[in-house]
């Protein structure tokens, strides 16, 4: 299994650029989660792709993906997201099979 680019798509500058530019309401219930993502295959098509959707987010303030530990942290307000959506998100991204979450931690 390997990462697969199509055409169309904005280079990793310019999603980056348009998520940073995103301003960012302050959490009210500021949350992190660590979430273990299997299935993720390299660093720049599969964890970039799930940090760009966590990213997204309505409620999420920061998320970062390490492909190298298989883990995501996010920092998210508990008064507008569950882990569970957060969850939901990274095993929707791709075909919907391609990553699992598990051993969701929570830390206020």
């Amino acid at each position: 299994m390997s990462c697969k680019e199509t055409g169309n798509k904005p280079s990793l500058s310019e999603s980056t650029n348009a998520v940073s530019s995103t301003e960012k309401k302050v959490a009210q219930k500021p949350e992190t989660a660590t979430l273990k993502i299997d299935g993720m295959t390299c660093s720049m098509g599969c964890a970039k792709t799930i940090e760009r959707k966590l990213t997204e987010m309505d409620g999420v303030q920061e998320a970062k993906v390490d492909f190298d530990k298989k883990e995501a942290t996010v920092s998210f307000d508990a008064a507008v997201l569950s882990p569970e959506k957060l969850s939901e998100t990274v095993e929707a991204t791709a075909d919907g099979k391609t990553y699992k979450v598990s051993d969701v931690k929570i830390k206020a």
